[in-house]
């Protein structure tokens, strides 16, 4: 197939592009940059199968015939999406409407990435896809949660009116190598500031939870629900549950740093509870996770340990630069 990756030089998009190629289909990467990078696919620069475009697709886009196209597009993390808010909420609703348009062009199947935020902070525990949320819709981080959850109604919409062949996921929080160093999620915090011997900043008191899902699990994920005939919503996710404070520890272990805790007023509308119900992904997809926690973030530390090392020689190179 030639598969369509919008959002492709992303974290997970790039993760997926690897492996489209890795079972032999041509792989089309759109991505404006905004919080992709090309260094996550610069990999693949001479591989014939791979073709990068650098393209906003809230602008009207055609990139030709298409068999599949993954709707990865949106910044991501909390310091990206706070930052580009205005891009975020376009790029749901436009990106969206540009994106299932191609599909319907082209006949090609389509899988929207959406997430767990569309649950909010969740009243129901662990989450499953029948749950409604409960998001703030004027909040901070209403801009992410509400471009998601318009990106569900559109892509909905498009099934039901248009006969598009899709797909929803619903991601929950991932890590891994590309992860960006400075986005302010959970892992990419607590490993560079584990790492540089910085102390580990927990917000609140650290009692909130999460669920970790490793890169390649969740892209193992991705396919199966794209190879399959699924068409409500569905968890990808690790029900592994950790508080704050607990994922702290692991990585202070793993990285046998001596860093300390410190702890800063609980940001806004922060979920106090996170965990996928994935009985739909096990029954339909016969899908679960296979890495723990602990050894995702062994298998994650030496890519930490080179961004904060190539980080560092950037910022001696702009002083010399600067003087």
């Amino acid at each position: 197939m030639r598969v369509l990756i919008t959002g492709g030089a992303g974290f997970i998009g790039s993760h997926l592009c690897d492996a489209l190629l890795a079972d032999g289909h041509q792989v089309a990467c759109v991505d404006n940059l905004l919080t992709g990078s090309t260094r996550n696919i610069s990999h693949l620069e001479r591989e014939p199968r791979f073709e990068f475009c650098q393209i906003d697709i809230n602008q009207p886009y055609d990139v030709g015939p298409v068999d599949f196209i993954f709707q990865l597009a949106s910044p991501a993390s909390p310091v990206d999406y706070m930052e580009h808010g205005i891009e975020t909420l376009q790029v749901g609703s436009l990106g969206s409407f540009h994106s299932l348009e191609l599909a319907r062009k082209y006949r090609a199947k389509y899988l929207l990435a959406s997430t767990s935020e569309c649950y909010g902070d969740p009243l129901e525990h662990p989450q499953k896809e029948s749950y409604w949320g409960h998001v703030n819709p004027i909040g901070p981080r209403s801009v992410y949660d509400e471009s998601k959850r318009f990106a569900e109604a559109t892509t909905a919409a498009y099934r039901r009116y248009h006969k598009v062949d899709t797909r929803i996921v619903r991601i929950f929080n991932t890590y891994g190598p590309r992860l960006q160093l400075n986005d302010g999620r959970v892992i990419s915090n607590f490993m560079k500031q584990a790492l540089r011997g910085d102390p580990l900043t927990v917000y609140g008191d650290g009692s909130q939870t999460r669920s970790f899902c490793y890169v390649s699990d969740e892209v193992d994920g991705l396919l199966r629900l794209a190879r399959s005939d699924v068409h409500d919503p569905v968890n990808i996710g690790n029900p592994g549950e950790f508080t704050i404070l607990e994922c702290a520890h692991l990585v202070q272990k793993v990285t046998g740093s001596k860093s300390t805790i410190a702890y800063q007023p609980l940001p806004q509308d922060d979920p106090r509870q996170r965990r996928p119900d994935i009985t739909r992904a096990r029954t339909l997809l016969g899908w679960e996770p296979k890495i723990d926690l602990e050894a995702g973030l062994k298998l994650s530390m030496e890519y930490f340990q080179q961004a904060i090392a190539l980080e560092a020689e950037q910022s001696v190179g702009a002083g010399r630069s600067g003087g």
